[in-house]
């Protein structure tokens, strides 16, 4: 049940003008993100000239080592405004990828800045994520929480269709770091669009005294565990993402380099199906006021499953680049509903005080799970060929319905 120890009341009662602010922040933010979407691979390719090796410990370092280096900072969230931390993760963000074009230019660009800056941005993400989470929750009125993380999931998936597209076309045009200058200015305006929001920010909860500092740090993971749903549902989450994640690095390798697909080819395939995820997130809202969350949460977290059993028959051709643009619309559009119908699920049942521990353990937990199954699967491809290997990463998500929170007793 929904808990009843909410002691703040939200400071907007409905998707306002302030929230329209916010909205735009996280909008803008967004679209430079997938602008420079596999941007730092793209510059260590192109301007360093780096293996296949160095070019996958970028993503994996920027994803895990981030992600365990942020291990400590839920707590140093939980227990201070919001705001103020969104927008210094910004700033932060803005001022680390920065320094790759400025370095660039002046032709000092090298692969350890590269590392650290992906490692540095990736903290600053997980700081960002956990305190405008925690934040959501004191800005918007619970009945209007659905909605606006439908709205937030509608950016993501229209910028994820527009934004690599047309990274490539200015790659192309302006240079290997253009969109990555985009980006960090994607993140001040990000900022300006969060200092902007006129409402105060209620007060933080207060920090326990009488709890050590390893428990406090725990706190999230421990808060997970101790509710049987929200276990469930993080066991599931994580290893359908990771999945989709692991596979989808073979699946560009089979279009591109074993089937002949143009890399134009390749991302029309993906922004088409990008498109699902815009229908989906419009579709949770009323799904959930005719069927209840959790019907919707138990019957899209299925529904999101069977899809990647098309990929390993992928032809080349035309017949071929339609079953991936359908495929990867059904599974996104099954996904855009279950996403903002999870998020508001995960807020509802979290305490205040506890938000932003448990959004950065669980964003934790998925980046590191993620990266090591990456590698896992490269290496399983390696052995296996791409299509063997997608083919088994499809018959491992049968098996993720099982981890959904069936039993009602255990709400």
């Amino acid at each position: 049940m929904v808990n009843d120890r909410i002691a703040t009341q939200p400071v907007v009662a409905g998707l306002g003008r302030d929230f329209e602010r916010l909205w735009r922040g996280f909008a803008v933010s967004t679209v430079g993100t997938y602008l420079a979407l596999d941007a730092f691979s793209l510059v260590a390719i192109l301007v360093l000239h780096v293996g296949a090796l160095q070019v996958s410990l970028i993503a994996a370092a920027g994803g895990a080592v981030g992600a365990v280096l942020a291990v400590p900072l839920g707590t140093w969230i939980e227990f201070r405004p919001k705001r103020g931390l969104m927008v210094r993760a910004d700033l932060v963000r803005f001022l680390v990828l920065l320094t790759v074009p400025l370095a660039y230019f002046a032709d000092a660009l090298s692969y350890p800045q590269l590392l650290v800056a992906a490692m540095i941005v990736a903290v600053a993400d997980i700081v960002f994520l956990g305190a405008s989470s925690a934040h959501l929750k004191g800005f918007v009125a619970q009945d209007n929480l659905l909605e606006a993380n439908g709205r937030f999931e509608s950016a993501t998936w229209v910028s994820a269709a527009v934004g690599p597209p047309l990274g490539g076309v200015l790659i192309g045009a302006l240079g290997p770091v253009i969109t990555v200058l985009l980006n960090a200015v994607s993140f001040v305006l990000s900022a300006l669009c969060i200092r902007s929001i006129e409402v105060p920010e209620p007060a933080p909860p207060p920090r326990p005294d009488a709890t050590s500092r390893l428990v406090q740090i725990t706190e999230g993971w421990r808060t997970i565990a101790a509710n049987p749903v929200l276990r469930l549902l993080l066991c599931n989450t994580v290893l359908v993402n990771t999945l989709i994640m692991a596979t989808a690095p073979l699946l560009a390798y089979l279009m591109l380099n074993d089937l002949g697909f143009t890399p134009w080819q390749y991302g029309l395939g993906f922004g088409v199906a990008c498109l699902g995820g815009i229908l989906g997130a419009r579709l949770a809202r009323p799904l959930v006021r005719r069927y209840g969350q959790r019907k919707l949460l138990l019957a899209f977290g299925v529904a999101r499953v069977p899809w990647l059993l098309g990929l390993p028959f992928v032809q080349a051709g035309a017949k071929g680049l339609l079953l991936v643009m359908a495929v990867e619309f059904g599974m996104i559009t099954c996904i855009g509903v279950f996403n903002p119908s999870l998020a508001t699920y995960r807020l509802l049942h979290t305490q205040n005080d506890k938000v932003a521990r448990v959004l950065t353990a669980w964003t934790i937990t998925a980046r590191v799970v993620t990266a090591a199954a990456i590698v896992a699967w490269g290496m399983l491809a390696s052995q296996t060929g791409a299509r063997t290997a997608l083919a088994i990463g499809a018959i491992l998500m049968l098996v993720t319905p099982a981890l959904l929170p069936w039993r009602r007793d255990r709400e």
